[in-house]
């Protein structure tokens, strides 16, 4: 989808943001000597605290009042400002994380994540249960590159580590925040924390927010887009010697979301009863999406989302040099949404998602360090976990015999430019399929077939998985001199698994058994080609057989005694209507890292790294080739990367200039790639692929009364060989940008401060296939258009706050996207298999006032 104007848009921002800089190049001359340092920011990337200047490997971390005063409350807000990470948010339901051009975002129980989500130690990583809010938080580190030594087996090529507030023993504090603005848009957010005597604390702290939609909903309703919801973590801790720490931390999390208007560009919503026109196609245009009728027991578009978990945390200092850390945590996620998979007014295509997964998981580590030149860890961790996907889908046949037929405006040569009332399908179904059996000689089962198709033909694949996973690793660092050290780790993992699936229908799809005659006449075709005239009169025979049938009265509730197959459309059904399958399958594999450091001084540090990353086999799962089959299972080879890194980092001018950059370089064996197959998505091995780069990023305090940071990425990423050769990574820009300024106004009793952040990203593609018609072919009806693309675009945010001097209360002004770029986060999905693609929009300008009270 081209979207322009972006770079007209984007240089108002940068000079805006160049003029800023400008003023800072005046003030610092004047103002050097008053200037203060950036702040030093402790990180535990390495699984030992250090600066951020001494890690070893690109790694981006921020404070939570730095977060705070970005306005950064979630995922996708947070990876504009961190080089090489991209987080796409269709809903919290299906978030989409990237790392140098690699996404982690499949819904599949069966699936494996790439990039690992940490919350206080825990893996959280099944895509479902990811997307939590970013609320009182003391830190977000984000390690770039193939980390399983030190994050563990879903780390194929990065970790994003989210470090709460945890109780604190012995303090009182606490802060409120309100917030509201255009849209709806209301939030509140707070934190409490109390001691408990002289060796305990307890921490409560909480997020409610909600949003109208921003998509406008022209059949009524609540708007599209909109989200409630409430977060709540309450933390415990208990330290009876310096040398013990206990923490039992608990998080829960609600959303409740009206539809995500996955919006067709290439017909008008209209009023499905009339075909009256009510809107323009864009996708930031208002959208008429519907379901189809009683869809899974009478559900409605929008999402219901519960995510919650408990985790215990303890470190015993056994002596000066040994410490021994123990995570122990349970979580859980249940999720159900809706969608309108078609994007258009009437109800063709209806898909749910109803997901849930479960999780135990225990780790040991012993950690040596005591001050002299080696020191390291080794551990052991235990995982658990299962859960299963299951999606309902509902088509009405006779809208999707028309499409297939190309005659969803009534004729072949339109396409978008009238809509024809719900009432018109059935005869426009009827010529369809007269159209397609005339030829055939079998036009006299047109009409009675076309009775039969079914307004509601609904079927239910399901997928699960049972995992349990074993691993030791060990991580060792020894100075080889004061300023050169070398590190290496290894983790070995054991998977035991197995994968179910079944697949039923609610009724035999009539629909499918005549695309199952459409494939036997090819058959046929091609064996009296060949001059065997015998088989293809055997096959045109069974052809008629199936016309007899599916021309029945009633046929699509025919017992199976009649010889009528039990036909699915795009997922057939297994054994007995529903029957899993189940295959158990064991993997292992190591993985590893190398790194060397040398410091040039205290203030500056080069490195080189070298590490495997290792995403394990999966076993792809769907329903049979025949209606009434096991379900097939295909083996996809575990995934490697070799990762080479080389970078440097500094603190300049009095470290009031923080920079640090790495180029990067990745070779893929065994790429593991979605594709779809009608409206299920499976795995498969894409052969080679590679991706190189360079991320840079830098804060500098130009003076006391002006902060400048930005970031950039580079990243060059596609595919070497087999089905995508050349493609582009999907949802892999091959250049990211931020840029931003924190400018203070001293005033009587506080300053104000002006926050201009603006950032940027070059072209991209939502689908490893690029969108291109070729590759397009195994689809029901082949999308010709390449239009399933963003092109580059701009996002300029504004700040205005008056910090008092007390500094225990303080009220903002923001403005978001406030020149209302258009844009859109995703198209493509589910309706794609059936030549209908759809677009999600992004959002438009917002603003808003907050106000702020801390004790």
């Amino acid at each position: 989808m081209m979207v322009r104007g972006a770079m007209k848009r984007g240089l108002l921002g940068a000079s805006a943001l160049v003029g800023v800089w400008g003023a800072a190049t005046a003030a610092s001359a004047q103002e050097a000597a008053e200037a203060s340092q950036v702040d030093d920011i402790v990180v535990t990337a390495q699984l030992r605290e250090q600066k951020t200047i001494d890690v070893p490997f690109a790694l981006t971390a921020y404070s939570g009042q730095f977060l705070q005063d970005l306005g950064v409350q979630e995922f996708d807000a947070l990876s504009a400002f961190v080089p090489g990470f991209l987080v796409q948010n269709q809903s919290p339901n299906n978030p989409g994380f990237v790392m140098r051009g690699i996404t982690s975002d499949s819904g599949a129980a069966t699936a494996e994540p790439r990039v690992s989500v940490f919350q206080d130690g825990v893996s959280i990583s099944k895509s479902r249960g990811s997307y939590v809010e970013l609320f009182d938080m003391e830190r977000i580190e984000v390690a770039k590159g193939p980390q399983s030594t030190l994050y563990g087996r879903g780390a194929l090529i990065g970790a994003v580590n989210l470090v709460q507030n945890r109780a604190r023993i012995g303090r009182t504090e606490a802060y409120a925040q309100a917030e509201a603005g255009n849209q709806g848009y209301r939030m509140v957010e707070g934190a409490l924390n109390l001691p408990v005597g002289d060796t305990a604390g307890l921490r409560l702290s909480t997020r409610m927010k909600t949003r109208d939609g921003f998509v406008d909903n022209l059949l009524g309703g609540d708007d599209y887009n909109s989200i409630e919801t409430k977060a709540f973590r309450l933390s415990g801790a208990w330290a009876p010697t310096d040398a013990m720490r206990f923490d039992l931390i608990g998080n829960y999390q609600t959303d409740k979301a009206s539809g995500t208007s996955f919006k067709s560009i290439a017909y008008y919503p209209a009023d499905p009863n009339t075909g009256a026109v009510l809107g323009g196609k864009n996708p930031w245009d208002g959208a008429a999406l519907t379901r189809g009728a009683d869809f899974d027991g009478g559900k409605s578009l929008g999402l219901s989302r519960e995510v919650w978990g408990v985790t215990g945390l303890t470190r015993f200092d056994l002596n000066a040099a040994l410490r021994l850390n123990s995570t122990t945590a349970y979580r859980q996620f249940k999720n159900y949404e809706t969608f309108d998979a078609d994007g258009v007014s009437l109800p063709l295509l209806t898909v749910a998602e109803d997901t849930y997964g479960e999780q135990w998981s225990q780790d040991l580590r012993l950690s040596y360090d005591n001050g002299g030149r080696l020191s390291g860890f080794v551990g052991a961790g235990w995982f658990h976990e299962k859960g299963y996907q299951r999606t309902p889908t509902q088509f009405d046949e006779r809208l999707a015999l028309v499409q297939l037929a190309g005659l969803l405006d009534g004729s072949p040569t339109t396409i978008g430019d009238k809509t024809l009332p719900l009432a018109a399908y059935p005869t426009v179904a009827g010529l369809a399929l007269g159209g397609l059996l005339t030829p055939l000689g079998a036009g006299a089962f047109a009409a009675p077939i076309a009775a039969n198709l079914k307004a509601a033909h609904i079927e239910t694949p399901i997928n699960n998985s049972d995992l349990t996973s074993y691993d030791v690793f060990a991580d060792v660092t020894y100075a080889l001199t004061d300023r050169l050290e070398v590190s290496g780790g290894v983790r070995y993992t054991r998977d035991d698994k197995t994968t179910g699936f079944a697949s039923s229908v609610q009724s035999r799809s009539v629909l499918g058994g005549l695309l199952g005659v459409q494939a036997l006449g090819a058959q046929a075709q091609a064996l009296a080609q060949a001059g065997n005239l015998t088989g293809a009169a055997a096959i045109q025979t069974q052809i008629g057989q199936l016309l007899q049938g599916l021309a029945t009265p009633g046929a699509a509730n025919l017992p199976l005694a009649s010889g009528l197959p039990l036909f699915g459309l795009t997922a057939q059904p297994t054994t007995n209507n529903g029957d899993f399958s189940y295959l158990d399958s064991k993997d292992d594999g190591v993985t590893w890292r190398l790194t060397a450091r040398y410091a040039l001084s205290d203030d500056a540090n080069i490195y080189a790294n070298y590490a495997r990353g290792r995403r394990p086999d999966v076993i792809s799962a769907s329903g049979p080739s025949a209606p009434g089959g096991a379900a097939r299972f295909t083996p996809v080879a575990a995934e490697t990367v070799d990762s080479y890194e080389i970078g440097a980092k500094a603190a300049l001018l009095d470290r009031r200039l923080r920079v640090d950059g790495a180029v990067f370089l990745y070779n893929y064996e065994n790429f593991q790639t979605t594709v779809q197959q009608g409206t299920l998505f499976v795995s498969t091995n894409a052969g080679e692929a590679k991706s190189y780069g360079f991320e840079g990023q830098a804060n500098f305090t130009v003076s006391s009364n002006l902060d400048l940071f930005a970031t950039y990425a580079f990243n060059h990423s596609r595919f070497e060989n087999g089905l995508y050769e050349s493609n582009h990574f999907r949802l892999s820009p091959d250049h990211m940008a931020s840029f931003g300024a924190v400018w203070r106004l001293p005033v009587a009793d506080g300053a104000i401060e002006v926050q201009p952040t603006y950032t940027w990203q070059s072209k991209v593609f939502f689908d490893d296939d690029n969108d291109s018609p070729a590759l397009q072919k195994g689809h029901f009806v082949p999308d010709l258009a390449q239009d399933e693309y963003q092109d580059a675009y701009g996002l300029l945010n504004l700040r205005i706050r008056y910090a008092p001097s007390s500094q225990n209360w303080g009220v903002e002004a923001f403005g978001e996207n406030i020149l209302d770029e258009k844009y859109i986060k995703d198209a493509g999905n589910t309706g794609d298999a059936l030549g209908m693609p759809t677009f999600i929009a992004g959002r438009p300008a917002s603003y808003g006032l907050v106000f702020k009270l801390k004790l």
